[in-house]
């Protein structure tokens, strides 16, 4: 096809493209099965004897509107960014559960007077953010294969409520966590030169914003 008649799907598809919000590699995907399905219909077109500009239009027009495709491929792009925040929030809470007490494992304070009761009992709730983050993280994989085989909208509003417990989750782990060690600090002087608190900050610090761009990227494809 003449690289001037390309203007006019390519148009159309940045029209498109500037209604999708959602994971970026999946969105380019969507875009360049597109892009390929309306090459394959003008072809189809030219050959039956339509002019290459004819036959554009003629595919663009079969296509559909932006304002009428964006919807479903949206929904797309929505699930795509549901499973992606899960799986991250399954890893950090996998991997918090694991690697939280070595963090204090064999440090100099372990074996004196225990913390006050405010400081344990933000210990304990750091725990129990990121266990139900992981049966949130579960939840919100099942209901990716639930929506992928059914169109229920029973689906879809419990997946956005997940989402959105997700989220939450991952904001409040994030803030209990950052005072938790704000905490340990200020109870302990070494804990600023014990290795594996610093490596734990560094570490936490990094995937707290790693969890942050698939929880941003989740509120896009559902906004």
């Amino acid at each position: 096809m003449p690289v001037g008649d390309d203007v006019l799907i390519d148009e159309h598809l940045r029209r498109l493209a500037g209604r999708l919000r959602g994971p970026r590699r999946l969105r380019a995907d969507l875009l360049t099965e597109a892009r390929h399905g309306l090459l394959d219909a003008v072809e189809a077109y030219r050959d039956g004897g339509l002019s290459a500009h004819e036959a554009a239009r003629r595919a663009v027009t079969d296509f559909g509107t932006p304002e009428q495709l964006a919807p479903a491929y949206q929904a797309e792009l929505a699930v795509a960014a549901l499973r992606g925040l899960s799986l991250r929030i399954l890893a950090f809470a996998a991997a918090a559960a694991l690697a939280g007490d070595l963090t204090w494992r064999g440090s100099s304070w372990s074996d004196g007077p225990p913390p006050p009761a405010g400081y344990l009992l933000l210990s304990q709730s750091v725990d129990w953010i990121w266990a139900a983050a992981f049966l949130l993280g579960a939840a919100g994989l099942a209901l990716v294969t639930a929506t992928a085989r059914s169109s229920r909208p029973v689906f879809t509003a419990v997946a956005h409520a997940v989402g959105a417990l997700l989220t939450v989750a991952a904001v409040l782990g994030a803030f209990t966590g950052v005072a938790l060690f704000g905490w340990s600090i200020v109870l302990w002087d070494a804990a600023l030169s014990w290795p594996p608190m610093i490596v734990g900050m560094l570490a936490g610090g990094a995937a707290h914003v790693w969890l942050g761009r698939a929880a941003r990227t989740w509120l896009l494809a559902t906004r």
